[in-house]
């Protein structure tokens, strides 16, 4: 059973995922800047890049959450092994995911990356759709945290991490395509989608499908996760990564971006699921469609894509600590049961608060 918790990085995602935890855990965070709200829980301040700090910091721990940029986990995770502390993370990066689920291996804990809304909620969710075809032909996952009221060509303001967006806008996206795994390039193959009446892009983005791939490697023709944004999103972020070559230059990158696209307050996340195969001796298709905006809790507004991802993270951590889910070794979202995750303490907010149609 897991009694204290370590939550590294309290930005918006981060904090929240420690205020759900602070609900039925003794949960500390940490952060290296100066937290200047009030949180139902103890903060201590740290260099979150600094390894003697994370040691120090885990001391007398079970778990550890990290709500950090994706290139801080990997030293992270092999700390959290080497100290037999559980590790959950919310990274979209592949790279991260390979090293990690390495370490499992050897790992005497839970190692959980990928907790999130995409990677993490949607796989859960579409494992939970497929699981009931006796065969799958398609599987098509889809997400987007997206501004309510998009402005400009690009439509988009940065709900989460700038770093982590125009990583997965870059690096290549793993699908299924003609029943061969294969490797393809983020912002190809645009599609147009109407999701609850209102139109949308969707295009292939890196890390969404976490090891989903794999698992359904031979079982499968097509499997692919798009990411959703409003329309003249991907031509526009096409210009500026490839034709100016800024994919060479992130950091350039992510300054332009950041500097353009201001954080709103009002935003919307959008996920779609369709799962397509045989059902009873016919050929049959789920879908899963639904939307999310801001919440308040405790007296506090929370954006969507703060709680949808939280929450998801929660829960997972929640089910490992109630025996739910195994003890040790690597999970992969996919092999979470849906109806176990939306049945949860935590992940029972995704009905709770879902967009009336």
């Amino acid at each position: 059973m897991i009694k204290k918790i370590a939550v590294l990085g309290l930005g918006k995602v981060g904090s929240l995922v420690a205020t759900l935890l602070s609900s039925k855990y003794d949960v500390e965070g940490m952060e290296q800047f100066d937290v200047k709200e009030e949180f139902p829980f103890h903060i201590s301040k740290g260099d979150v890049s600094d390894e003697k700090s994370i040691r120090e910091f885990l001391k007398n721990k079970d778990a550890i959450v990290s709500c950090l940029p994706y290139f801080l986990n990997i030293k992270i995770a092999e700390i959290a092994v080497d100290m037999g502390v559980h590790y959950f993370d919310l990274t979209e990066d592949v790279p991260t995911l390979n090293a990690i689920q390495k370490m499992a291996k050897k790992s005497t804990t839970v190692l959980a990356p990928q907790c999130g809304l995409a990677p993490g909620f949607i796989g859960i969710l579409g494992a939970g759709l497929y699981s009931q075809f006796s065969e799958i032909r398609m599987v098509k996952l889809r997400v987007g945290a997206l501004p309510l009221h998009p402005m400009g060509q690009l439509g988009y303001s940065f709900t989460w991490s700038a770093e982590g967006v125009i990583n997965e806008y870059i690096n290549d996206s793993e699908v299924i395509h003609n029943g061969e795994r294969k490797m393809r390039s983020s912002l190809d193959d645009v599609e147009s989608i109407n999701i609850n009446g209102r139109q949308y892009e969707a295009f292939l983005t890196s890390g969404g499908l976490g090891t989903m791939c794999e698992s359904l490697d031979g079982k499968v023709d097509t499997l692919n996760y798009k990411t959703i944004r409003y329309p003249g999103h991907r031509d526009g972020m096409k210009l500026l990564l490839y034709d100016l070559l800024l994919k060479d230059d992130r950091k350039l990158a992510q300054k332009i971006l950041s500097n353009a696209l201001p954080i709103v307050d009002e935003d919307i996340v959008v996920v779609h699921a369709a799962v397509e195969g045989v059902m009873d001796g016919q050929l049959k298709r789920k879908e899963f469609s639904e939307s999310y905006r801001k919440i308040t809790l405790n007296n506090k507004d929370w954006r969507a894509i703060s709680w949808t991802t939280a929450c998801s993270i929660a829960a997972v951590v929640d089910l490992v600590s109630e025996g739910k889910l195994k003890n040790k070794g690597f999970i992969k979202q996919e092999e979470i049961p849906f109806d176990l995750f939306i049945q949860s303490n935590f992940g029972s907010m995704y009905e709770t608060y879902k967009d009336p149609k």
